[in-house]
């Protein structure tokens, strides 16, 4: 019988940056623009491009072995799946935002408010938990624009704030934080084929979200600083170390933390290393 892995990607910005991470590891999808069924590079891969809402509960139901969305949206579904991995892509803060001219009357948490939102089931918890007296209004997008004439809180996502900000929204609190998810089926992980290729899956993203953590620093050094320069590389367990020809010191190469080498580099130089290189990683599979 032949073996079909069935995977939801995300339409929309979420799902490009997943399709392009996939990629990576070798799974590369084509379609033509209105196609919700893109081709996969691998005849094992089935995949169907979907809005992240519905991802959550169409993996718990088995209609797809696995997917990819925010934890938002798992957390809005209550949908009993299985997280395989944190990406971290598009990170953003599920937030309460009220009117400015709101945030100023201190009786606003007590009068009956109107709240809008796309998360009903995150909303309704959060009225619960505050005990706010609200009437929950469903929102179907551009949530944001509702305040102050129809609604006198939102809770909504935002990455920056700036949109909240440009509609004159104060953020009240910080309800949770959310990231791209890759989940799946439980029954999927009792097929011993499915297990082994969502493993294979979580290892090579794992490996190429590593790589953009870091970069491989290259460079000679004299035997004079040898030690110096070795103590001074924040590599993930030993550099690699070779003897130059003629005894003329050591090659040293080291995969070092990419946010540190503008200062890494300059301190390495003056220590006495010469002729550094620094090399873009692909994949770090440790």
């Amino acid at each position: 019988m032949e073996k079909i892995l069935r995977m939801i990607l995300p339409k929309g910005h979420p799902g490009e940056k997943v399709v392009e991470l996939l990629g990576r590891i070798g799974l590369r999808f084509s379609a033509a623009d209105r196609s919700y069924r893109p081709a996969c590079s691998d005849g094992e891969v089935e995949a169907k491009f979907l809005r992240p809402q519905n991802i959550p509960r169409l993996v718990e139901l088995g209609r797809h072995d696995c997917g990819f969305t925010g934890l938002d949206w798992v957390v809005e579904e209550n949908a009993d799946v299985v997280e395989l991995m944190d990406l971290g892509l598009d990170p953003v803060r599920i937030v309460a935002a009220v009117p400015e001219e709101l945030v100023r009357s201190a009786d606003y948490a007590s009068r009956e408010l109107v709240v809008a939102s796309e998360y009903r089931k995150i909303t309704m918890d959060y009225i619960e938990k505050k005990k706010l007296n609200c009437v929950f209004v469903q929102s179907y997008g551009a949530t944001e624009a509702l305040p102050p004439e129809d609604a006198d809180m939102i809770i909504e996502n935002t990455s920056t704030g700036t949109t909240l900000e440009e509609n004159r929204l104060v953020i009240v609190e910080e309800i949770m934080k959310s990231t791209t998810r890759f989940i799946c089926n439980k029954e999927a992980l009792e097929d011993q084929w499915k297990k082994r290729k969502l493993d294979e899956i979580c290892m090579l993203m794992k490996g190429a979200l590593n790589a953009d953590r870091r970069v491989l620093l290259e460079m000679n050094v004299p035997g004079e600083c040898f030690e110096a320069v070795v103590a001074a590389l924040p590599c993930m367990k030993a550099p690699t170390v070779s003897g130059l020809h003629n005894e003329e010191g050591y090659a040293v190469k080291a995969a070092v933390p990419v946010d540190e080498v503008p200062g890494l580099i300059p301190k390495l130089k003056e220590m006495g290393a010469r002729d550094i290189l620094e090399y873009k990683l692909e994949k770090i599979v440790e």
